[in-house]
């Protein structure tokens, strides 16, 4: 089966492998050693020294706890929201009470930074700013550093929180050097690991957050989080197998460099767009904001989408994604973590033949 949705992801045989260890006690030295060994590794690609976490949780989870852990009922923060993602963090933070005024962006289009910037300053204050990095229902990645450095710019600024689940790793965006408070990543993603982990780093300006909190809060208390982190545990039981998973990867994804790894997704990437042009789709997402890790199409017109995935799945075992918006007829296919052009190039292949007998 070549599964090509954007996560969760196929797994390189020695990350599959790991996750059949026998297990071990959580509150244990090898847990304390495993712990420490996938925080450091995490570190490199979240390029942070702020305090980070690994929560048994989808990403999803991570959000909530980053809402949760710095937010009260009727604070304001505004929403950037790019797609199905960007409305879900926003869904969360109204869940809790918190007051949400949304800035909605055309699907297929990025954040505009100067656009940001009027609705900080004519619709403040704010207490967050939430954005996604990399919507994957729409196949578009922000421009962060610009989007980041308008959110430093106000005074107070905001905390800036971002769910980066299905791009950190494969898309650059380290959390020190662009002042990002909060970020959330998720396993199943560009770690070429399991789902079953979240992934969140808490600065030091949401740490004081924390303290004025007063959204309930307890199975994502990072409060215990950081105090069990000091000594490599978790508050809960954690997820063994996805950690001995993570631990793989990671060391992996390490030896290869981070620079190497982005510019791996940055090729497949541009390999798998050129395909999709190659077969007569139309690349969803508008040019200079495509992603490196999912890429959004539409098919030519008259081509039910519903049958060629169908198809796809029936006659060649390929899995791509439909769209997560009922108005676009859509086409999604991941790219991220464990991916060769060869797995890209079946799926173009079978694509193409159904579009010959379709059209």
């Amino acid at each position: 089966m070549n599964l090509r949705i954007p996560g969760p992801t196929p797994l390189p045989d020695e990350v599959l492998e790991a996750m059949s260890r026998q297990m071990i006690d959580h509150r244990g030295p090898d847990f304390e050693a495993l712990h420490a060994e996938v925080v450091a590794g995490l570190r490199v690609f979240f390029e942070t020294e702020s305090d980070l976490f690994v929560l048994t949780s989808s990403g999803t989870g991570g959000m909530e706890a980053a809402i949760a852990n710095t937010l009260s009922p009727g604070d304001r923060v505004l929403v950037v929201n790019l797609g199905v993602f960007g409305k879900r963090f926003g869904t969360i933070a109204s869940r809790y009470g918190v007051d949400v005024t949304w800035m909605d962006v055309t699907m297929g289009q990025a954040a505009d930074p100067a656009e940001l910037e009027r609705r900080l300053r004519e619709q403040g204050p704010f207490k967050a700013v939430l954005i996604t990095q990399n919507e994957t229902s729409t196949g578009v990645t922000n421009p962060m550093q610009a989007l980041a450095a308008v959110v430093r710019a106000q005074d107070p600024a905001p905390l800036l929180m971002v769910d980066a689940i299905s791009g950190l790793g494969a898309i650059r965006m380290p959390q020190d050097a662009w002042g990002i408070d909060v970020v959330v990543a998720g396993s199943q993603k560009a770690w070429m690991a399991p789902p079953g982990l979240a992934f969140i780093s808490f600065s030091n300006r949401a740490w004081a957050a924390y303290e004025q909190a007063k959204c309930p809060r307890f199975y994502f208390d990072l409060g215990g989080a950081r105090r069990y982190g000091q000594r490599n545990q978790t508050p809960s039981t954690p997820n063994l197998p996805a950690f001995y998973a993570l631990q793989v990867s990671l060391a992996m994804m390490v030896a290869e460099g981070p620079e190497k790894v982005q510019l791996r997704h940055q090729q497949i990437a541009d390999y798998c767009r050129a395909g999709v042009e190659r077969v007569g789709g139309r690349l969803y997402a508008a040019e200079g904001c495509r992603s490196n890790t999912v890429t959004a199409l539409t098919l030519p017109e008259g081509v039910d989408t519903s049958t060629v995935l169908r198809r796809l799945r029936e006659e060649y075992g390929i899995i791509c994604a439909t769209g997560r918006d009922p108005s676009v007829d859509m086409v999604r296919i991941g790219h991220m973590g464990y991916v060769t052009e060869a797995d890209l190039d079946a799926v173009f292949e079978g694509m193409s033949t159904l579009l010959k007998e379709m059209m």
